[in-house]
């Protein structure tokens, strides 16, 4: 790990990722910047003022911003749709209190706000619901961009770790899950909508539903001690995502062999053991699922991971049968740092974690 402790010319505002993973977005109190995540090539740059919102919608030019409200026309209240090809606003979204979290697919556009989360058609930006919640002021959320299983999930309690999963092409409530005691600090849906991953602010464990059938859970043990969970990252999967990424104010990465665990835990769950278990233990998965590279990012400082791809290695992909994996790993520091890492399970559950890239984002420029 490169030293980052001073590389910082000014906070990063916000760092998101595209849909696929393909590309991500910095801000910081000047301008913000798209990347390509394969290649690290710097796609747009603007210097226009600070944003707090950057989001992209997979790869073409629409943007959604949010200003931080340090110039008087770059308001938090205040959404615009920006085409990065023509430089230009192409509509906007005023509201009574500031945006905290914006998420987009191909047919909807999200809001959330402190106390509401309004619904849209993106073709058209026609009003098609208003979503009333608990007070959310870090605008936790999640969302899924498959359009055949499309959710979102915001918190259904300040007080406990419920969590509100709303169908947005339905346009209606889905389910509520109890999935911790204390209140949520990180929330995930598999891209497919099929899975959900949640993390109390206690960030001891995490845990995955099911999400059609929102009682069923699993849970994973990160750490002893209570940990700040930065974010939360399914793989990309048309089923069960192989691996769950996790980042902590710890420093490490924490991933979780996803598919591997749970079809142990089924074929436990057939046998004499796994039927006279409680649920509140059998349901709890071997640690030997969990692989920590210590030490990625200095202690304290925020981080964004993603598992931009999987490669299956060898075997079969029945899902009875481990396959060993690779897996690529992409984090983002709001110290300024990208770094890529590949993590290698093999049959025998032996990882291996190997950083392939880290770079500066301040230093690259475009041509």
């Amino acid at each position: 790990m490169a030293n980052q402790s001073s590389s910082l010319p000014s906070p990063i505002y916000c760092v998101s990722f595209n849909q696929d993973n393909s590309g991500f977005a910095i801000s910081w109190k000047d301008s913000f910047k798209i990347f390509d995540s394969t290649t690290g090539r710097l796609c747009y740059e603007r210097a226009a003022g600070a944003f707090v919102i950057v989001e992209m919608l997979y790869s073409s030019d629409l943007l959604a911003i949010v200003g931080a409200g340090e110039q008087a026309s770059l308001s938090p209240r205040r959404l615009c749709l920006f085409k990065t090809t023509t430089g230009l606003p192409l509509r906007e979204l005023n509201f009574l209190t500031s945006i905290l979290a914006v998420r987009m697919n191909k047919k909807r556009l999200v809001v959330v706000l402190l106390e509401k989360t309004f619904v849209y058609d993106l073709n058209t930006l026609v009003m098609l619901d208003t979503i009333d919640t608990v007070p959310n002021p870090k605008g936790l959320s999640a969302f899924s961009p498959s359009l055949e299983g499309c959710y979102l999930a915001v918190p259904a309690s300040a007080t406990k770790g419920s969590v509100l999963v709303y169908n947005v092409m339905d346009l209606q409530s889905h389910s509520e899950i109890d999935a911790h005691r204390s209140p949520l600090a990180a929330i995930s849906l598999s891209s497919n909508g099929m899975y959900i991953a949640t993390a109390s602010e206690q960030g001891t464990l995490i845990r995955v539903h099911l999400v059609s059938e929102a009682t069923k859970s699993y849970s994973f043990r990160r750490g002893t001690y209570p940990s700040t969970i930065y974010s939360l990252s399914f793989g990309p999967s048309t089923q069960l995502p192989d691996i769950l990424i996790a980042t902590s104010s710890s420093g490490s990465i924490h991933a979780f062999s996803l598919s591997l665990a749970i079809n142990q835990r089924s074929k436990r769950s057939t046998s004499f053991l796994g039927s006279v278990l409680p649920d509140s233990v059998s349901d709890a998965l071997d640690p030997a699922h969990h692989h920590v590279l210590q030490n990625a990012v200095s202690s304290g400082i925020r981080s964004y991971a993603v598992v931009r791809k999987i490669d299956k290695l060898e075997g079969t992909s029945s899902p009875s049968q481990f396959t060993s994996l690779r897996a690529t790993v992409s984090v983002i520091t709001y110290n300024g740092y990208f770094q890529e890492y590949t993590l290698s399970i093999n049959n025998k559950n032996e990882s291996l974690w190997t950083m392939e890239r880290e770079f500066n984002l301040f230093s690259i420029t475009t041509g």
